[in-house]
């Protein structure tokens, strides 16, 4: 899709890889300055972003530490300007050894919970202070699927993402007088690098043919099915658009797949 984001600065947090990726490059293409944030590696993204004649930073930031986010929120204002769209993508789960919540240990539950919803509460606090002052900005969470609906064994990933989505619709309330939107995607099965291997690679066929079971339009998303609803969510487009969540997820949410 084409919006007109010329000029506005935008921070994509976990903008190294995946739906981060996807959202960063595609709110480039439509003229946004891109602050890349992540804890990994960046340049790759910012590279893609620079061959494509747009402009990017790269921000090396844990979202999970609220010292290190408050800095590198004055140094993205500092170095390309004031923050119009925030992004909050940066996220974790547990991976392959899923357990239930009896057996789940305490560790995996502060690290998931410490980045997947504290890191979201650390830049929206951070970068929203800004906008409420100059009275314009667009914050976009990127919740989950799982945030709508349960899921067995994944209790603290289920629990922040359900958090980050509330968490949206509250904050859409405080800063809406001051023309500030907060609005929230659910991205449903999305193919990234992540998910190819632990879903849809050959060894997991069976897992992948279960899943896209539940899927009405039976196949998992792209990484830029997120980025367009992202994209317009930052757009003027949207501007009567907050405290929404936005499900992207081949109709997963909306009922299970049943022939009786």
């Amino acid at each position: 899709m084409k919006v007109e984001l010329t000029g506005r600065v935008a921070l994509v947090t976990g903008a190294a890889a995946g739906i981060g990726r996807s959202i960063a490059l595609a709110l480039a293409q439509n003229g946004a300055r891109i602050a890349v944030n992540d804890v990994n590696d960046g340049k790759r993204t910012c590279d893609e972003i620079r061959e494509a004649g747009g402009e990017a930073r790269f921000y090396q930031t844990d979202v999970s530490e609220v010292d290190a986010v408050n800095t590198m929120v004055a140094t993205v204002e500092r170095e390309i300007g004031p923050i119009d769209i925030l992004v909050n993508n940066a996220g974790v789960n547990i991976g392959k050894n899923r357990v239930p919540t009896y057996q789940f240990p305490d560790e995996e539950w502060h690290r998931i919970i410490r980045v997947d919803l504290d890191g979201v509460f650390y830049c929206s606090r951070a970068v929203s202070a800004s906008m409420v002052k100059r009275k314009r900005g667009a914050i976009i969470n990127i919740g989950s699927a799982f945030g709508v609906v349960p899921a067995r064994l994944q209790c603290a990933f289920t629990a922040a993402k359900a958090g980050v989505l509330n968490f949206t619709k509250s904050l859409a309330l405080e800063v809406g007088p001051y023309g500030v939107r907060v609005n929230g995607i659910a991205p449903g099965s999305i193919l990234t690098e992540g998910t190819r291997i632990l879903f849809y690679n050959p060894e997991s066929k069976q897992k992948a043919e279960s899943l896209i079971s539940h899927i009405p339009l039976g196949r998992p998303g792209e990484t830029e099915d997120i980025a367009a609803a992202a994209v317009y969510l930052a757009s003027d487009d949207a501007k009567y658009v907050t405290g929404h969540v936005l499900v992207v997820d081949g109709g997963w949410t909306a009922g299970f797949a049943r022939d009786w």
